[in-house]
């Protein structure tokens, strides 16, 4: 029994300092990121590669591209090849997807491949400090709030690193996610800490992998979608400004002419959000199932039920609107900024300042 206890306060203290580890390479990934960003902006290469876009483009918007082709006899004609559109907005606008966070730059591009590297290597270790986690208390490393940011957290990370092993488009997204997640786990080792411990016998259900499992992996795609939404919201207002013949400022131009375009920023996000809503029903319906074991009822309008509900409303009406034509856009990803603040709040708010049957997860 005391060498049990003790091995298991051996692997707790080697989660903690496993955390702790993760944090210090997560901010070297956000440095490389950083670094991504601002030598791609500013390089040589990326300005002579702006200015070749902006005469493609202005060729493009004429209609047509000329084409330079040998002639019999010596000598060379020119052609006119139609337009090709590479991709469409929900409105009027065709707009290329931009370079990307390293500007189209050679050495912008060597420090979003470290960025990412930093990041695998910051995502192994941060989830062998939730394993170990998981090892010292002998159950699933999510009784708390503190265990439930360690876990979301990792499985954030864990959806952009599957992203990009599937060959997707979405390095633009390592910079924000890197420095919400270290704000997360800052959070975590400071207010949210919890000491390893049982839990109480309510919750001693194989139920808990099932639901908490599920209400993780939804808030971090959920997560993934909302980092969608923002940007598409200031890279349409961009492209709306140019549209209408406006000039944004320079650091926003730096910025924002090289995130994919809006049409596929908006697209991402709706994808992203329609695809994991289908879990997050059953993640309800899977907490509802459980509260029937547990307390006898199946509902029972705990702030916790309830806030899940309307977070699932929230994103119903936002797919919903999203799938109709008069709400597409601006519109519904307001929408579903908000529905994403529902679970925020369902999480952080429910449990820190309303008093439920879920209070027990403690903080």
């Amino acid at each position: 029994m005391i060498l049990a206890a003790t091995t298991n306060e051996s692997l707790a203290h080697t989660s903690n300092y496993l955390i702790y580890s993760a944090m210090a390479v997560y901010l070297l990934a956000f440095f490389a990121h950083m670094a991504e960003w601002i030598l791609g902006s500013r390089s040589k290469v990326a300005r002579t590669a702006a200015a070749l876009t902006a005469d493609a483009s202005s060729a493009a918007d004429s209609g047509t591209v000329k084409v330079q082709v040998a002639k019999k006899g010596g000598g060379t004609a020119v052609l006119e090849r139609p337009k090709v559109v590479t991709r469409s907005s929900s409105g009027n606008r065709d707009v290329p997807d931009g370079p990307g966070a390293a500007g189209g730059d050679v050495k912008g591009d060597l420090y979003g491949r470290i960025a990412v590297s930093f990041t695998v290597l910051a995502f192994l270790v941060e989830f062998s400090g939730v394993l170990t986690r998981a090892l010292s208390v002998q159950r699933a490393p999510w009784g708390n709030m503190y265990e439930f940011n360690l876990t979301f957290s990792t499985v954030a990370v864990g959806v952009y690193v599957a992203l990009l092993a599937l060959k997707k488009n979405v390095r633009w997204l390592g910079l924000p996610l890197v420095t919400s997640v270290l704000l997360d786990l800052g959070l975590a080792v400071t207010v949210l800490y919890t000491a390893s411990d049982q839990l109480v016998p309510a919750l001693h259900s194989y139920w808990l992998w099932i639901h908490v499992s599920t209400a993780i992996f939804c808030g971090a795609v959920f997560y993934v979608g909302a980092v969608a939404t923002i940007l598409y919201l200031f890279r349409d207002r961009y492209e709306a400004k140019l549209a209408e013949g406006g000039k944004p400022g320079a650091f926003a131009t730096s910025v924002l002419e090289r995130l994919p375009a809006a049409a596929s920023l908006d697209k991402f996000a709706y994808r992203v959000n329609a695809a994991v809503f289908p879990l997050w029903t059953f993640t309800i319906i899977a907490g509802a199932i459980w509260a029937g074991d547990a307390w006898g009822r199946y509902w029972g309008w705990d702030p916790k039920e309830v806030w899940s509900f309307i977070t699932w409303v929230a994103y119903a009406c936002y797919l919903h609107a999203r799938a109709t034509a008069g709400w597409k856009g601006r519109k519904a990803a307001t929408l579903a900024l908000l529905a994403f603040g529902c679970w925020l709040f369902n999480y952080y708010g429910v449990n820190i300042f309303v008093n439920g049957k879920h209070s027990y997860a403690g903080v």
